[in-house]
């Protein structure tokens, strides 16, 4: 206090004004230099008496933090948030007059995690290791933690003494748009939509087994020439595929030559009983050729020339393409024996997988779209034949039959593809999903309602659309409801006091 320069200049003045005054004179000069010194002790005692009241710390008081960072501990009120530069806000002391009382404590929650509940003062939080702040019951009329939080956000008291129903009906807070504006809110505005739902899954390419034909050996012989010699050869409808020599046809075609000029004789002569016995062998051995693969051509073909053949010849029945050949030329054949096989693959199966919970939006007839890597840009039009009502164990997956047109057999067996399936599933009014903050029971969006006011809704949701869920109800059009940082809105409505539970 003696050391202030400006004091010690000023004493120095006034002794050096009179140096040898007269002893009254120099009495009268002590007294006005010693009021001096005390006034301007009382003035700077005053300075740092209001200096220090304004920088003092209330006693209820237990340090001062950041609404956005409660890491940030404080012993300063005019300190700022070292992260956002915001203003802190006080943290007041457990046992401070100013707290909740113990009766009107419901439970103790962290700010940061507002799932924990404790209910001893004296806890911390189990995930960050923070003080839990107390949590009134419903019915509690002491809003003064609520109050205090508005007065340093700026936010409105009116806001912050929500009432809240017996239902947990969310009521509005306020968030100023220059505070919305930092942590980066943005908005959107709820509207109808056309809804378009697009199911896609993938699938495995089979031949038709309706066009598809396994020759097996019919009677007991040898190969004696093969048109056919390797897989994957196009074969024409009608076209010849291998010959087969075997003593029991040549046998049963000469038995049916001779039935033929048995039944001549007796048509000349008109024997009735003769005839009809002859008529039914010869349709004995005309089945039994048709048995043995033999055409009605070639038997017809036989009743005119009345020539047995030494060799039966197996004809395509369609247009397709030779699977697999079992058989050599000269390689003996029993009765059985798998011979050729020929798919017709002008149109093909393709067998896709679906969850158990798409299966309800599909049907028999319905179209899809078929594509593959192996032609990029290309469709293949289909329908669906067939929905498998059995679900696998596994994947817990059902398959889908898809009947597709191959004219020019670029889908190919065990090809795998993709398919896809748009459903117009009407119009209605949507919400953005980033707009949606799901709580397990309930689904949460925060409506915008004007100058920084929020208001938290419960809504009901349909089905998801893309990047949008179809609204039930609890909005209508024309709304706007934040599409971004709901989280940190949430946390502000938890403070607040607007949102009481998920």
């Amino acid at each position: 206090m003696m050391n202030d320069p400006k004091l010690i200049l000023a004493m120095n003045n006034s002794l050096s004004t009179h140096t040898v005054p007269p002893a009254q004179h120099r009495r009268s000069r002590l007294c006005a230099l010693s009021l001096a010194v005390v006034a301007s002790l009382a003035a700077l005692l005053l300075v740092s008496c209001k200096k220090s009241d304004a920088d003092a710390k209330p006693a209820d008081v237990d340090y001062y933090t950041c609404t956005m960072h409660p890491s940030v501990k404080k012993q300063n009120p005019t300190d700022k948030c070292p992260i956002c530069s915001m203003d802190l806000v006080p943290v007041k002391k457990k046992d401070a007059g100013g707290s909740a009382s113990a009766s009107d404590v419901d439970y103790y929650t962290c700010t940061m995690h507002p799932s924990v509940k404790k209910h001893s003062a004296t806890d911390k939080c189990p995930i960050c290791s923070m003080d839990l702040v107390p949590v009134k019951k419903k019915g509690a009329s002491d809003m003064s933690a609520h109050a205090a939080h508005a007065e340093h956000t700026g936010m409105s008291d009116t806001a912050s003494s929500t009432n809240v129903s017996s239902d947990d009906k969310p009521g509005e807070f306020t968030v100023p748009v220059e505070r919305q504006q930092q942590i980066g809110v943005t908005y959107a505005t709820i509207e109808k939509r056309p809804f378009t739902h697009a199911i896609r899954a993938v699938g495995v390419v089979a031949y038709d087994k309706q066009r598809h034909w396994d020759y097996v050996s019919r009677i007991e012989g040898y190969v004696q020439k093969l048109f056919v010699f390797s897989r994957g050869e196009l074969v024409e409808k009608d076209a010849p595929i291998l010959t087969i020599y075997s003593p029991d046809l040549l046998t049963t075609q000469n038995e049916l030559v001779d039935v033929l000029k048995m039944r001549d004789e007796a048509k000349q002569k008109g024997n009735k009983p003769v005839l009809e016995s002859t008529e039914r062998l010869y349709e004995s051995a005309k089945q039994r050729l048709h048995l043995w693969n033999i055409s009605d051509n070639e038997v017809a073909e036989l009743e005119k020339s009345r020539k047995a053949q030494e060799h039966l010849t197996l004809y395509s029945p369609f247009r397709g393409v030779v699977q697999d050949i079992g058989v050599d030329q000269g390689r003996k054949v029993m009765n059985g024996d798998h011979l050729v096989d020929i798919a017709d693959l002008s149109v093909v199966w393709v067998w896709a997988q679906f969850y158990q919970d798409e299966l309800p939006m599909l049907k028999r007839d319905l179209p899809m779209t078929v594509t593959t890597s192996s032609y990029p840009g290309e469709k293949f039009n289909g329908k669906i034949t067939v929905i498998d009502p059995f679900i696998s164990d596994t994947m817990r997956t059902g398959r889908v039959r898809i009947d597709v047109e191959n004219v020019d057999f670029k889908l190919r067996p065990d090809m795998y593809v993709d398919v896809e399936l748009q459903m117009d599933m009407g119009e209605g009014v949507a919400v953005p999903v980033p707009a949606v903050l799901p709580t397990g029971k309930r689904n949460i969006v925060f409506v915008d309602k004007g100058e920084g006011k929020l208001e938290p809704r419960f809504i009901e949701l349909g089905r998801k659309y893309g990047d949008f869920y179809e609204v039930k109800s609890g909005l209508s059009e024309t709304e706007r409801v934040v599409t971004s940082a709901n989280f940190l809105i949430d946390a502000e409505a938890k403070v607040q006091g607007a949102l009481k539970s998920w």
